[in-house]
């Protein structure tokens, strides 16, 4: 598993990049950094890439659920950016977990999340 999380220019926007199996160590990363952007901002705006993605382990997605009821109105946009059908349909799926606007990207389309997410 690789995952790094990029903190933008632009202050309450964070860049996090996956690929193989999320874990319950990357959200022990992920969780204080976005907290402290959310308590500094209010609000923030996620862009999410995914590289040969293979989804959570079950200890990262418990992780994940109690991320995401806890901070349910704290994250205004998400973009996901993927490489696959499932990674779109993730997209839809997450929609009753937060009250975010979430926009799919495919890879080729990178640059196109980054403005949307910056808007």
């Amino acid at each position: 598993m690789s995952f790094a999380i990029k903190e933008t220019l632009q202050g309450n926007i964070i860049e996090v990049e996956s690929s193989g199996k999320l874990t319950k160590e990357a959200y022990e990363r992920f969780v204080p950094i976005t907290e402290a952007k959310i308590k500094e901002h209010g609000k923030i705006r996620i862009l999410f890439i995914m590289n040969d993605f293979h989804g959570w382990t079950a200890s990262a997605a418990w992780e994940d659920i109690k991320f995401d009821l806890h901070h349910f109105s704290d994250i205004e946009r998400l973009a996901i950016v993927g490489e696959t059908k499932w990674e779109e349909g993730m997209a839809v799926f997450c929609k009753p977990f937060t009250t975010a606007r979430i926009k799919y990207f495919d890879h080729a389309d990178i640059d196109k999340a980054r403005e949307w997410i910056r808007e």
